[in-house]
């Protein structure tokens, strides 16, 4: 997949985002390369899930543009983003906790053609061919028939990230995929999401404090703090970047 990286799947231009007196993105300009995995970091409260929220259509700009493949998104609602095949996760999860694991993966599917009969159309052989496959690759085929929420909150991220994949994303927003997870479960996801960009092709964008994670994960890393985009570029690089510390790194995070 790393031949695809040639082009930008997301740009976002200049974009501002105000919660009343409070300026949470300003002036933001990133992209997003196709094929790849890219990372962003920054102190609590800098900006980051709002950007995720206003690239998905959960936040709609207050000015500049958000291009998901060559297209303008920023006026579009987040199910007609979503159906275009950008979708994001959370920090914290939103699973269905007294479905069983199967049930979760069936139901996610309601914004694709599979569900145009009904939240709870019949299953089709192949949609739940699809979700037995693909609780395997995270790991749960084996909690198949479990209530979800009995499940740890480790295994509750990997259902909900089954669960995005069940939508076949082409990009797939992480917020905090790490956060809350026993630290032995973490390379096993690590794992994953390289396997997710290299198997399946899907672009990633991850929120991440976790920075063994994002160093060992994205090609690509921005760091955002109050509100602004600080600095950018490979891990090695933001490493060794003093503003990067100062801000963020020598915090303590």
């Amino acid at each position: 997949m790393k031949s695809l990286l040639h082009s930008n799947i997301i740009e976002v231009h200049n974009v501002f985002k105000s919660f009343g007196g409070v300026h949470a993105n300003i002036d933001i300009s990133m992209h997003v390369k196709k094929g790849g995995i890219t990372g962003i970091i920054g102190p609590n409260g800098c900006g980051k899930s709002t950007l995720f929220n206003s690239i998905v259509g959960a936040h709609p700009i207050d000015s500049g543009s958000i291009i998901f493949e060559e297209r303008e998104i920023s006026k579009l609602l987040v199910g007609q983003i979503a159906r275009l095949g950008l979708l994001r996760t959370f920090q914290q999860t939103r699973i269905y906790s007294k479905m069983n694991c199967v049930d979760n993966m069936l139901i996610s599917v309601s914004h694709r053609k599979d569900a145009r009969d009904g939240l709870f159309a019949p299953r089709k052989g192949e949609t739940l061919e699809r979700a037995l496959s693909l609780l395997e690759f995270v790991g749960l085929y084996s909690k198949r028939n479990l209530i979800s929420g009995d499940l740890s909150f480790g295994q509750q991220k990997l259902l909900e990230f089954a669960m995005a994949l069940m939508n076949e994303p082409k990009v797939l927003l992480l917020d905090e995929p790490t956060a809350g997870i026993n630290p032995t479960l973490i390379n096993g996801l690590i794992d994953r999401l390289h396997r997710a960009n290299e198997e399946l092709g899907i672009t990633l964008c991850v929120i991440e404090h976790n920075m063994r994670v994002v160093m060992n994960l994205a090609e690509h890393i921005y760091c955002l703090a109050n509100g602004r985009l600080l600095a950018d570029g490979k891990p090695t690089e933001l490493q060794a970047d003093q503003r990067v510390i100062d801000a963020y790194l020598g915090g303590g995070h």
